[in-house]
């Protein structure tokens, strides 16, 4: 199973190119902090690890992601190599993730451009974006009614405990 899930900062604004084919694709950067601090300065370091995206995928990351901005990159890992221009007896390797699935990851007010596009979803911002959906909106689901919203922006209901079906014996499981 070759599978990434990444979390970080994007450390430049993603650019859209084109192929000669009309499919788009983006290269972008994600600092990725490492768990623990550096002994010796104190300072929490970071791997930069570049992310591969194509068509909608692509379209998504440079329309509303910015330089700074959290993401979590789902994807799988990919590996390659490249002979230098300059001297030919000198092979480059590259690690690339190929990106399958993006989501926002920061608070609206920190992103500032998604709070007005139309993806956020009961007010976390949770978009995911497969290039495979092609955009098409879901069908409308029904939604179970609201509780009264907490006077902080960022927090989220659950619902009361008493919403929920309690299930006596393992024999009403349907797998």
């Amino acid at each position: 199973m070759n599978k990434v899930i990444l979390m970080g900062r994007l450390t430049a604004d993603p650019e859209l190119r084109q192929t000669t084919g009309g499919i788009s694709s983006c290269r972008f950067t994600v600092a990725v902090n490492r768990p623990f601090v550096d002994k010796n300065t104190g300072q929490r370091q970071a791997d930069f690890i570049t992310c591969m995206a194509w068509r909608q995928t692509a379209e998504f990351v440079t329309r509303y992601f910015r330089k700074g901005n959290m993401i979590c990159v789902e994807g799988n890992l990919r590996t390659g190599s490249y002979q230098d221009r300059n001297h030919q007896d000198v092979t480059h390797y590259t690690t690339d993730v190929y990106v399958d699935n993006v989501e926002f990851t920061g608070s609206k007010s920190e992103s500032g451009s998604n709070g007005g596009n139309g993806y956020n979803n009961n007010n976390y911002g949770g978009y995911s974006d497969n290039y495979n959906n092609n955009y098409q909106s879901a069908p409308p689901q029904q939604t179970a009614p609201q509780q009264p919203a907490a006077p902080n922006n960022d927090s989220m209901s659950y619902g009361n405990a008493g919403d929920f079906e309690e299930i006596l014996s393992d024999g009403d499981v349907p797998f």
